[in-house]
């Protein structure tokens, strides 16, 4: 049996991936209306992964014989004044995921609840990996700003991205 505080923790997250992945269709979205099909591409296999975190979530809180509440999120975000702007709200929304992700973490080792802390042992290590990605493509578009030759380049390099 979960401790209480945990299960709503791990449900909230869950529905946080879900909603993750909701944000990274909209900027998909996004960024196809801007002829930008190669980032699309790569949110979108954002978007599939940020599904698949929601459902390693979904699946553990199975496996703990409780049961998975889903809930309703907010309409996300659509318009954006840049590429720029898109990826810099990724990244901010990728740091507040880690942040959640790290607080359910000292909750489970609070709880010495051992089995949600190697579940958890993952999603440290694929956060460290979504930062980093996101912070380097920010990085970039923030040196060629709205270089066409350099957005070109981009969606081009982002565009080869393939689901793993």
């Amino acid at each position: 049996m979960v401790n209480e505080k945990l299960l709503a923790d791990l449900n909230k997250q869950m529905n946080a991936e879900f909603e993750s992945a909701y944000i990274y269709l909209s900027m998909s979205a996004y960024l196809e209306s801007q002829n930008m099909s190669g980032m699309a591409s790569w949110m979108m296999v954002q978007h599939n992964e940020e599904r698949d975190h929601a459902l390693k979530f979904f699946n553990f809180i199975l496996e703990r014989n409780e049961k998975p509440e889903l809930d309703s999120f907010n309409k996300p975000h659509s318009d954006w004044e840049s590429i720029y702007e898109v990826f810099k709200a990724a990244y901010s929304h990728e740091k507040k995921i880690t942040e959640s992700i790290n607080n359910i973490y000292g909750v489970a080792m609070e709880e010495k609840d051992y089995s949600t802390k190697v579940f958890l042992d993952w999603f440290i290590t694929e956060q460290v990996e979504e930062e980093n990605t996101v912070s380097t493509i920010v990085d970039q578009l923030k040196l060629i700003k709205d270089s066409p030759e350099g957005l070109f380049f981009m969606d081009k390099e982002l565009g080869a991205r393939k689901a793993e």
